[in-house]
């Protein structure tokens, strides 16, 4: 009976650890999922802001029109670039979700392993074939 107490003592542990992984898990992941909120909402600003400009035909000679031409294109440059970096930033978090399932499922399997052996020592219990105090 004392090896199954401390193979149950060791299961709650693991299971304390395991949740202790899983909390870290869904830290980085939410962390992640905030970036990429930002990055998508810097996109979305910077290409309505490049649309902007693009349209735009407000010069009044070569100069000005090749001054706002320039600066629409460095425009549509920092918004590809936004764009490229949200993608990037969309299979981070993803990645992070996906560490976070399988912390949660480690997890939840040693805290069956736990629920299982304790359920098996109450059965012996109740059968009467050790003493709690073995």
């Amino acid at each position: 009976m004392k090896a199954e107490r401390v193979r149950l003592a060791r299961l709650h542990r693991l299971e304390r650890v395991r949740a202790i992984a899983r909390q870290a898990a869904a830290s980085e992941a939410a962390q992640a999922e905030g970036a990429l909120a930002q990055l998508e909402a810097l996109a979305e600003r910077t290409r309505r802001l490049a649309a902007d400009y693009a349209g735009r035909n407000e010069a009044m000679d070569g100069a000005a029109l090749r001054g706002l031409l320039g600066f629409a294109g460095s425009l549509q440059g920092i918004s590809a670039s936004t764009a490229s970096d949200a993608v990037q930033a969309r299979a981070f978090a993803d990645l992070k979700l996906a560490h976070l399932a399988e912390a949660e499922r480690r997890r939840a399997a040693v805290e069956d392993r736990a629920q299982r052996q304790a359920e098996r020592m109450a059965k012996r219990f109740a059968k009467g074939l050790f003493n709690m105090n073995d």
